[in-house]
C-alpha cells in the first residue's frame, strides 16, 4: 500500500463545494473519480479543509492510500489528464501511512478579494466581491488588527456547525489595497464555519464608515453572531496554504 499526499488548486465556481453531495458537482467527486479511472481503484481523498460552494483554492492538501504502481513522478502528469481544468494537481509525494491532511495541518492562509470600483467586472466576478461605494482600506486595515490573538470567535461563526470550541487563534490578518483591488489576508490555527467571509462582512462596514474600528473589539467580547456584519459571498475567498 502507498500513502500519497498532493497538492491541488481548483477553481470554486462550477462546484458546490468540496464535500461530495448527491446529484450536484462536487471537488471530492472530481478526484475521486479521476482516481479511479488512473488507478482502476475506489479511492476516497482527504482533504485539508473543506471549502464552501463558489470558494476557491491554491493550495490546498489531500491524502489518499493507493496499490497502484504507477511511478510518483508519472502520478501528477497521468492524474491531471483526468481532470477538468478547473481542477489542476500541482504536486504529489509519498508520506508516512499516519499522515492526514486536516489532523496534521497546524493552520491556514486565506485571502479574501474585494473589486472597489463603481462598475462590475465581467472578468473578475467569479473572483472578487465588487463594492462600488468607496472603501477606507486604511480604517479596515486597522479593524483587522483587532483579530491577531487568541479569542473566542463566535461572533464569526455562522449556525449549522457543531465544533468542541469556537476558541481560535489568529498570527496575521492585513488588508492591503493594488490599485482598486481591496486584499484582506488571514492566518490562523483554524476557522469556524464561514468565519474569513463574516469577518470581511464586517471590516466592509468599517470600510463604508458605517462601524467605526473600535466596534471590531466589542463585536469578538460580545460572542453574538448577531453582533457582527454580514456573510461576504462566496466567490472573493480562496484558500492560499495549509502549514504543516
Amino acid at each position: 500500500m502507498r500513502y500519497l499526499k498532493a497538492i491541488i488548486a481548483y477553481d470554486g465556481t462550477n462546484y458546490y463545494g468540496f464535500q461530495h453531495q448527491p446529484d450536484v458537482p462536487t471537488i471530492q467527486d472530481e478526484l475521486e473519480e479521476s482516481l479511479r479511472i488512473l488507478t482502476k481503484e475506489k479511492n476516497k481523498v482527504i482533504v485539508a479543509g473543506r471549502t464552501d460552494r463558489g470558494v476557491h483554492a491554491q493550495n490546498q492538501v489531500i491524502n489518499f492510500k493507493t496499490e497502484s504502481p504507477i511511478p510518483l513522478e508519472n502520478i501528477r502528469f497521468a492524474w491531471n489528464n483526468c481532470l477538468p481544468n478547473d481542477i489542476l494537481i500541482k504536486e504529489v509525494e509519498d508520506v508516512n501511512a499516519d499522515f492526514h491532511a486536516r489532523y496534521d495541518a497546524e493552520g491556514k492562509i486565506y485571502e479574501y478579494r474585494i473589486l472597489n470600483q463603481p462598475l462590475p467586472s465581467v472578468f473578475k466576478r467569479n473572483y472578487t466581491y465588487h463594492i462600488k461605494e468607496e472603501l477606507d482600506s486604511a480604517a479596515m486595515a486597522e479593524a483587522a488588527e483587532c483579530l491577531i490573538g487568541t479569542y473566542d470567535f463566535s461572533s464569526f461563526q455562522a449556525s449549522g456547525s457543531n465544533v468542541q470550541t469556537t476558541v481560535r487563534t489568529i498570527q496575521q490578518a492585513e488588508v492591503t489595497q493594488q490599485d482598486r483591488l481591496v486584499i484582506f489576508r488571514i492566518e490562523g490555527d483554524g476557522f469556524l464555519y464561514n468565519m474569513v467571509r463574516i469577518i470581511v462582512g464586517t471590516l466592509i462596514k468599517v470600510g463604508t464608515g458605517e462601524w467605526e474600528v473600535p466596534r471590531m473589539s466589542r463585536i469578538i467580547e460580545a460572542e453574538d453572531r448577531l453582533a457582527a456584519g454580514p456573510t461576504a459571498p462566496a466567490q472573493g475567498l480562496r484558500l492560499i496554504k495549509v502549514k504543516y
